[in-house]
């Protein structure tokens, strides 16, 4: 019983702080990348109304969210976990491609990203993120 719980920490662990390093870097990126001249980017709304003036400059951020904050609340949970430390890993990748998912939905971008964005971010991310969680633990020993 202790494992299951334990278990279920790690996700909720890796699900937040994943999510927070997600917004941080959303947060920060347009002072990394100032958005297009005319560009609200502070509603959904703005961005809809707007995505067609982004340049491909204008998702790299995004896709470094998606990615750090995946490979990182991977990360954690496949540390914290107490068995099947992958699936766990990967199922933090699952529920933020889900949310990739969402997102793509309602926010339309062009097609290149979608694509770049929903095979490279999430589980592959999730899987580096269980394979350095591993590589950390061994080191300790």
């Amino acid at each position: 019983m202790k494992s299951i719980f334990r278990n279920i920490l790690a996700l909720i662990s890796g699900l937040v702080v994943g999510g927070i390093v997600n917004m941080g870097l959303i947060m920060i990126s347009g002072f990394i990348i100032p958005p297009p001249e005319g560009a609200d980017i502070t509603t959904m709304e703005g961005l809809q109304e707007s995505i067609h003036l982004f340049q491909p400059r204008h998702f790299l951020m995004p896709f470094l969210a998606h990615s750090l904050g995946t490979l990182v609340g991977a990360l954690i949970t496949a540390y914290v976990a107490d068995a099947s430390k992958t699936k766990w890993a990967l199922a933090v990748g699952g529920v933020f491609l889900i949310g990739g998912i969402t997102n793509l939905i309602a926010l339309p971008s062009p097609l290149w990203f979608n694509i770049v964005d929903l095979v490279g971010a999430y589980i592959p991310m999730a899987y580096l993120g269980a394979l350095l969680a591993n590589k950390i633990q061994n080191k300790d020993l």
